[in-house]
Parts: structure tokens; C-alpha cells; sequence
């Protein structure tokens, strides 16, 4: 009998690619992603598919398979499948729910130290033989800063634990979030999104994209903010208005963002953000390390084999 066939389109742990291996037959290519034609010949015959968020699992795509059951998502973020097809063809679709959240958090804590000291962007000028002591001195510290977290998910949480841990005073906003959830014994829980901006030195974002959380950060929630606050996206792209972002921190209207995430992805040249001061971009990796991919890549190994029965 035919061994049950996995086709692995991103880059995946080796280890884990190898425990697939042992069970199945597996076509791992990590940049399949990029060759439509082939992946679509690839998923006539596939029982799995494990992807990462550069995969367009679509209808027509979707098309294609015949008898795939399962679909392993290298992550949390799924707006790169359609699920509603999914469910339509009875194929379940698998995140790696929590599996990268340390990483995340890591990156928020990581980020709002780097730009409220703002002394890392330096290096050019000190090995230059310049000696900006005087303009830097002026940094400020992590600890008694206010952060609020737009969204209370697990990323969340841990984000809240890491800060306590510096000396933060973490609150957050989350309306489906339970008002009885153990959480909140812990977080402060802000009633509306505009109290918590006016408020927070750090605003960091944990939703998804949404009808209703697309620009949900745009100019006027923008202007609501502390001149001096730095705003964190790791969430999605979307979710903040990037041309009305760039124009606050170019006018000194934001002390600092850093973006992991983009409406459109690989940022397109010509970007309102390109040249921005205050700013760090990052090419969406805020979750991925060598230990989240181990960890992501083993929960999603174990959970594609359970469903196949290999």
C-alpha cells in the first residue's frame, strides 16, 4: 500500500522534516511556495500540506488536491488559507497555537528597550571617531514605563509577564477577553482602545486582521498617543495605517515604532516607511528564532501525524 504523502512548501527543522520522513512520503522544497505550477501538481497527490505564511492556500489552489486531510500552518497567523473552503472540503487546518509566542514577546521587550534608550542606532558615528555622549545621555529606562497590550491572547500574556519582570506596569485592551479571566489579576484591563493609548509609554499589538481591526491604528488613534510613546506591530500587517505611522514619526508627533508586520509583503520599494527616523523594520521574523522553529516545526509534525495516522 501506498505510503500517505506530505508536501512541505516553507522551510521547516530538519528534524522534524525527518520524523515526517520516517512515516510518509515528503516532497519538502522551502521555497515551493513560489512555484504556483508545481505545487499545484504537487497537491493532486497530497495528503498534508504544512506551509508558513508565504503559501496562498486558496480556492483555486485547493482545487487541485483530491485527498489532502490536513493542513500544518508553521505558526498562528492562517489569513494566507481560506478556511471557509476548507471546511467546505472538510480538510482541517492546524496552527502551531503558542509555539512561538516566547519569541514574540522577546522581540516587543527587545524593541521598546531599543527605541526608548535610542543610543543602538549609533554605530556609523562611534567607530567614525565621533563621540555622541551628550545627544544620548538623554535615553530612558524600560522599568516605571506603562505598556499596553491591544489584545490578551498568549503572545500577550507573556509580553505582560516579560515586562512586569523589567519593572513594567503592563495593562491591556481585550474585549473578548472574559472580564473574569484569571489574566486580568494580574494586567490591568483598559475599558476602551482610545484610554489605553492616551496612556501607555509602550502600545504593542496582539490582534488579528479583521474587517474591524484593519487601520485600526490610523492617524486620530495615532494622535492620541504620548509624543514620546513607542508603538510595536507583531501582529499583522493592516492593522496600522503605515503612511499615517511615517508621517507621525517624521513630524516628532511618536517618539519610536517598530513594524515586524506589513500590509503588504516583502514591503514594496517606494514605501511611505522607507527613511522614516525612529523606526525599526523587520521582515515579519519576530517569531521566528532556531528555538521557536524547533518548537513550531515539532508541534506541527506531531499534530500532521496524529491526523494522518502514520
Amino acid at each position: 500500500m501506498d505510503r500517505k504523502r506530505v508536501v512541505i512548501t516553507e522551510f521547516m527543522d530538519p528534524a522534524a522534516v525527518a520524523q515526517l520522513a520516517d512515516r510518509f512520503d515528503v516532497h519538502y522544497a522551502p521555497d515551493l511556495h513560489a512555484r504556483r505550477d508545481e505545487l499545484v501538481r504537487l497537491l493532486a497527490e497530497a495528503d498534508a500540506l504544512v506551509v508558513r505564511n508565504r503559501t496562498r492556500v486558496d480556492a483555486v489552489l485547493l482545487a487541485s488536491q483530491t485527498r489532502l486531510q490536513a493542513i500544518g500552518r508553521l505558526g498562528v497567523g492562517l489569513e494566507n488559507i481560506d478556511l471557509d473552503h476548507c471546511r467546505m472540503l472538510g480538510v482541517e487546518v492546524i496552527p502551531a497555537i503558542g509555539a512561538n509566542a516566547a519569541a514574540v514577546a522577546e522581540y516587543v521587550v527587545c524593541c521598546a528597550m531599543m527605541l526608548l534608550r535610542g543610543a543602538y542606532f549609533h554605530s556609523t558615528e562611534v567607530s567614525a571617531g565621533a563621540w555622541p555622549r551628550d545627544r544620548l545621555a538623554g535615553g530612558r529606562e524600560l522599568s516605571g514605563k506603562r505598556l499596553g497590550l491591544v489584545g490578551l491572547g498568549s503572545v500577550g500574556r507573556i509580553t505582560a509577564t516579560l515586562a512586569q519582570a523589567m519593572g513594567m506596569h503592563a495593562c491591556a485592551y481585550d474585549p473578548a477577553l472574559d472580564p473574569a479571566h484569571e489574566t486580568w489579576h494580574t494586567v490591568e484591563r483598559c475599558a476602551g482602545l482610545d484610554a489605553l493609548l492616551g496612556q501607555c509609554d509602550v502600545v504593542s499589538l496582539h490582534v488579528p486582521l479583521l474587517a474591524q481591526t484593519r487601520n485600526l491604528i490610523d492617524a486620530r488613534r495615532l494622535s492620541l498617543m504620548k509624543p514620546d510613546a513607542i508603538l510595536i506591530n507583531v501582529a499583522r500587517g493592516g492593522v496600522v495605517d503605515e503612511a499615517a505611522l511615517a508621517a507621525a514619526l517624521a513630524s516628532n508627533r511618536l517618539g519610536g515604532a517598530a513594524l515586524d508586520v506589513y500590509a503588504e509583503e516583502p514591503l514594496p520599494a517606494g514605501s511611505p516607511l522607507a527613511g522614516v527616523p525612529n523606526l525599526i523594520l523587520t521582515p515579519h521574523v519576530a517569531g521566528v528564532t532556531a528555538e521557536s522553529n524547533v518548537r513550531v516545526s515539532s508541534v506541527i509534525a506531531r499534530a500532521i501525524a496524529q491526523r494522518l495516522g502514520g
